[in-house]
């Protein structure tokens, strides 16, 4: 691809006392794609998100975020990237004290100086492309766990963020569920355009949404690659994993192809 990436990780590596858990990682995400990150549990997947984020420092290696390396600019430079973020987090993170309404106007309140009138006007709006209409004076609690993770989506977008993480989007959800979710995500960004990283171990569904796949294993990433190519990759970690969570079925499609 010729088109300079959004993102970029070079050479990152991150240790926690004697374990090296990022040996390397370089990855790159591209303007309006979706990259997945798969993997195994625990390896580092999440750990990735936190250093794009700036929530950690990589021991060595950059994070460029357009052009920028988040680690060696000013905190007023780095809040003007992190504005350009959004956030799905893996529980959703809702204020439970909060009305659905004023979750996802949070961020309107604290970092705008929109009016009443405006913040309603775009919550609902927000709302609306999540199907959760009428939900606006529910509490967290009186949401199942499909609506708690559009509500935390709908907050995710509500300042139209040009780059949109998601954490296992689809965590604690079962199959109708999780299919649901997934074809909001497709909606969402079909419709604002966003660029996306998903975490997720949600394989192959999760295929269905992604331009590129990259499998992090033993602390680096094997390859990334579109989800056709990925299937039918000859790197040995790859193959592995495809076999192990996806079977042969790809394999003999193509057979009988």
């Amino acid at each position: 691809m010729n088109a300079e990436p959004m993102i970029r990780l070079i050479d990152v590596r991150k240790r926690f006392a004697s374990q090296e858990i990022l040996k390397g990682v370089n990855l790159s995400i591209y303007e309006g794609k979706t990259t997945v990150i798969v993997g195994e549990s625990g390896k580092g997947k999440s750990l990735i998100l936190k250093h794009i984020l700036g929530l950690i420092r990589p021991d060595k290696g950059k994070v460029l975020v357009e052009g920028n390396d988040i680690n060696k600019i000013g905190r007023k430079d780095l809040k003007a990237i992190r504005s350009k973020f959004g956030v799905l987090f893996q529980n959703a993170a809702l204020f439970d004290s909060m009305t659905v309404f004023d979750n996802v106007a949070l961020p309107l309140r604290e970092r705008t100086k929109a009016s009443e009138e405006e913040i309603r006007k775009i919550v609902n709006e927000k709302l609306d492309l999540m199907d959760i209409e009428g939900s606006n004076d529910k509490y967290p609690a009186q949401l199942s766990g499909g609506m708690r993770k559009r509500v935390g989506l709908a907050r995710a977008l509500v300042l139209n963020p040009k780059i949109v993480f998601f954490d296992e989007p689809t965590t604690g959800l079962d199959v109708a569920k999780s299919n649901e979710m997934y074809r909001v995500f497709f909606k969402t960004q079909s419709k604002l355009g966003y660029t996306a990283l998903i975490v997720s171990h949600d394989v192959p569904k999760i295929f269905k949404l992604a331009d590129y796949v990259a499998l992090l294993h033993d602390g680096v990433i094997q390859d990334c690659l579109p989800p056709e190519d990925f299937q039918t990759s000859e790197n040995p970690f790859i193959k592995e994993f495809v076999q192990k969570t996806m079977g042969y079925i790809y394999e003999s499609e193509q057979v009988e192809g």
